[in-house]
């Protein structure tokens, strides 16, 4: 007897008329800057711009609305980094229901002071998603609170499901999607759709390489969890693949693919650059992984890349910014060896500005081990116009004598 799947099209289509006004469709914006680089026009699904700043009050609300009276009273519980955390809080101030969360220490701020902004009572501990799953089931036995998962529950999946409705609405002639990967709730709510309504549409999910759960459970053939994390994207910091949505991932999607640190960081930053988007590194991903340009044979366009989330902590989005610009060749740091006499430095600062290189930043240090008595090691972090420029100054200086090196 085959084996019926936990979550299909007509349940999709029973949250879409649930979440109809509570959720807003979020635009399909063309981008001219992804689509030269892949070769086929490139749209991006701007879940950054929904309710609560992501896709999870689809299914936070999904779920929450379908509860019985009695588990309304009850209360519920949720673990999160920060999107569900405001997903679950948006939607119990709507249903009236009292809402417990359970957030990591070094939550980003912005988010946990949005979810306490929607009345729900929030408490940190732990440092991954994980963690705080184990500390909400127990308060849910010990209180009788309904548990509001993530992503491993068949409501959610659906809920996150009418994401793909509206991309098939906005794009009707899709051929490529790809799509941020956590749990997997929204990649397999996604993939339900495209799957039922359009099943030659190819489907690509894209993890954070440090938080990359999905590609040795796929392999295994059953969710597997990571030994250790380490990633900026904490809305995607899975550690297991949720059992739900694994079924479905393992059956309906093409491929799971990795993105590092600094791609994610150059994929923000071009983001905020080209699209004037604000998305969070977890949102991120789709993109970066356009971006990088790894892929093993050209995308089928139109293709659609669904930007999760845009909750963001100034202080964190000011270091992406940063780092960012370093990846992407935009800052230079160079360390100078040079005679330690008067003009020097001057010297080395008229040099950088004859080659149209901004100063930012300038460092003594005499102290240095491989120093002589009569040198002075100069650090310089320079404003560059690109790779090609980055490179350009380098050489310039090495032209002139000057014994550098690149940091």
């Amino acid at each position: 007897m085959a084996i019926l799947p936990a979550v299909t099209i007509d349940d999709v289509r029973a949250a879409q008329a649930l979440l109809e006004g509570i959720t807003r469709p979020t635009p399909l914006e063309y981008s001219r800057g992804l689509s030269e680089l892949v070769g086929s026009p490139v749209r991006l699904k701007c879940e950054n711009l929904q309710r609560a700043g992501s896709f999870k009050i689809r299914g936070a609300y999904t779920r929450m609305a379908r509860l019985t009276d009695d588990e309304k009273a009850a209360g519920v519980v949720a673990a999160s980094a920060g999107n569900h955390a405001q997903g679950v809080a948006l939607a119990a101030s709507m249903l009236g229901i009292r809402a417990k969360v359970f957030m990591p220490l070094g939550a980003p701020m912005p988010k946990l002071l949005a979810t306490q902004g929607y009345g729900a009572d929030v408490e940190q501990l732990g440092t991954t998603i994980d963690e705080c799953l184990v500390a909400a089931q127990r308060f849910a036995d010990e209180t009788g609170a309904v548990l509001i998962h993530p992503f491993d529950h068949p409501d959610i999946v659906a809920g996150q499901g009418t994401c793909g409705l509206e991309i098939l609405e906005q794009c009707p002639d899709v051929r490529t999607v790809v799509v941020s990967v956590g749990g997997g709730g929204l990649l397999a709510g996604i993939s339900t759709v495209l799957r039922a309504l359009k099943p030659d549409v190819r489907i690509i999910g894209v993890q954070a390489a440090g938080a990359a759960a999905y590609p040795q459970s796929l392999a295994a053939g059953h969710p597997v969890p990571l030994e250790s994390m380490a990633t900026m994207a904490d809305g995607i910091a899975v550690g297991r693949p949720g059992d739900v949505p694994f079924a479905v991932i393992q059956d309906l999607v093409d491929s799971v693919e990795t993105v590092s640190e600094d791609s994610l960081a150059r994929a923000l930053l071009f983001l905020l650059e080209r699209a004037k988007l604000v998305v969070e590194p977890a949102g991120a991903a789709a993109a970066a992984w356009l971006l990088d340009g790894q892929q093993d044979h050209p995308l089928e366009g139109p293709v659609v890349a669904v930007l999760s989330g845009g909750n963001i902590d100034p202080l964190l989005l000011l270091r992406i910014i940063r780092h960012g610009m370093a990846a992407g060749g935009r800052y230079l740091e160079l360390r100078f060896r040079v005679p330690d006499r008067p003009g020097s430095l001057a010297a080395v600062l008229a040099d950088c500005a004859a080659l149209d290189a901004n100063v930012v930043d300038v460092a003594h240090s005499r102290t240095v081990k491989a120093l002589s008595v009569q040198e002075v090691e100069i650090g310089v972090t320079l404003e560059t116009r690109g790779r090609e420029h980055a490179d350009a100054v380098t050489a310039a200086l090495r032209e002139k004598g000057y014994r550098l090196s690149v940091d």
